[in-house]
């Protein structure tokens, strides 16, 4: 059965940067309606091709939105939950779907059982909810106690998740953030810092209230199949593919990412059955036109991106090659303010998000390139290729990341017709048995392949 997932292009959006929010939640402000600015870049998210949108955190915190104080109140630098309610109801008039972040690892010392942790200490019925505590001890920030924080930050606390009244209460706003808000899915952060148990606890209850409700994990190591199983999440994010998409290009190395891919996708590939999310860049890692050592390798990298298994997800901003390197302590630089009208008109590379939307609009209507298999026909240091098939339609992608042109002839292809799909018109032969393919430098092409 088809799942809405299997089509989607992700557009992912960091809302408090994006929206220009205040970087300190006062916690006594009226409510501000900043995300309704999302509105009126709707038709650019979808002039690209996207047809889903990630909303990095937007439940009430104290700074950068992975600090929750409250998981049932949006951020009132950002709106309230009638604001978020009415974005989410236009984007589903234009048959788009929207995924929110889920931050179940940890919580914000502004959290209100925290709160009354610190004012009741062990009479505090929300003892329990947090991991570790340890009356008789301090903490950096003066509390009568310690706790554990997520990965060494103290700002950040980490739950007790294996406490039902926990889950219940997490559970809780799920199901209103279902509800009253019409998520179609949700983006787990941390999740390699989650317990099975809750992954399970999480997905049954999933199949209580949406069962076509997607939850995709943030994993950075490992085996993904630990995460992405039955009973637990549906996908995680494809960091082995994020790291060889970039470092193949700046390395000059297509063998890496064509192991990566291989691993995952090819004959007997680990992942062969799983969807999972791609990308290129997001709000934790420098932004892609920073990493590249050659800009021109936006365009074979995007294309790799776009038809390559798995689910393609772009991060605001980088449609148009936008700069952003990742600093020693703040992530600020990769979360900036966001103008669709006045980024177009000052893009750094005004011709990436035609090509973008060329790509995708390709993908969206090839089902080869939605729901094939996936076979390496070539690999070299600069150049490489790979068919992708399914039912009839059979489609050979090609990339070129050197600064001149190059030639590939890969054989198997006997009498077939080729169209180039990606530049309609331009010639591609088939001659003793092989496709002959020029390839023009930092780029690459299309092919339909059409057997008699």
């Amino acid at each position: 059965m088809t799942h809405w997932i299997d089509n989607a292009i992700f557009y992912h959006i960091y809302p408090l940067g994006a929206c220009g929010a205040p970087q300190f939640n006062d916690h006594t402000s009226q409510p501000v309606s900043r995300i309704a600015a999302i509105h009126g870049w709707l038709d650019h998210i979808q002039a690209l091709g996207a047809n889903a949108i990630y909303l990095g955190p937007v439940f009430e915190s104290t700074r950068h939105g992975y600090d929750t104080a409250n998981y049932y109140e949006v951020d009132r630098r950002l709106g309230t939950r009638t604001d978020l309610a009415v974005l989410s109801s236009t984007m589903h008039q234009r048959g788009m779907h929207l995924v929110l972040d889920g931050v179940f690892n940890h919580v914000g010392r502004d959290f209100w059982a925290f709160q009354d942790l610190q004012t009741n200490r062990e009479v505090s019925p929300y003892c329990d909810w947090f991991h570790d505590i340890r009356f008789g001890e301090n903490s950096i920030y003066g509390d009568s106690f310690s706790y554990t924080g997520w990965n060494g930050h103290t700002s950040l606390v980490k739950l007790n998740l294996e406490n039902p009244a926990v889950q219940q209460h997490l559970f809780g706003a799920i199901d209103m953030w279902v509800h009253e808000l019409g998520i179609d899915g949700i983006r787990l952060d941390a999740a390699d810092c989650l317990s099975f148990s809750f992954l399970e606890a999480l997905s049954a209850f999933r199949n209580q209230i949406k069962p076509d409700l997607w939850l995709m994990g943030e994993v950075i190591h490992g085996d993904y199949r630990q995460w992405a199983a039955p009973n637990r999440l549906d996908s995680v994010t494809n960091y082995e593919l994020y790291k060889g998409l970039y470092s193949s290009h700046n390395d000059q190395n297509y063998f890496e990412v064509a192991y990566a891919l291989n691993r995952q996708f090819g004959l007997g590939g680990i992942y062969r059955d799983k969807k999972l999310y791609n990308f290129v860049d997001n709000h934790d890692v420098s932004r892609i036109a920073s990493t590249l050592k050659d800009p021109g390798h936006l365009y074979p990298l995007h294309l790799l991106l776009f038809t390559v298994p798995g689910v393609p997800a772009l991060y605001y901003g980088s449609e148009f090659g936008i700069p952003g390197l990742k600093g020693s302590h703040s992530d600020d630089s990769l979360r900036p303010a966001f103008d669709t009208h006045t980024m177009e008109n000052n893009a750094p590379h005004p011709d990436l998000p035609g090509f973008i939307h060329q790509i995708a609009a390709i993908r969206q209507s090839s089902p080869a390139l939605l729901y094939g298999d996936y076979t390496q026909m070539h690999v070299s240091a600069q150049q490489f290729a790979f068919s992708r098939k399914k039912g009839g339609e059979e489609v050979v992608v090609a990339v070129n990341s050197a600064p001149e042109q190059a030639r590939l002839s890969l054989p198997g292809f006997g009498q077939a017709r080729a169209v180039d799909l990606l530049a309609p018109g331009e010639a591609v032969t088939v001659s003793n048995d092989n496709l002959n393919l020029l390839l023009s430098a930092s780029y690459g092409r299309i092919i339909k392949i059409v057997r008699n």
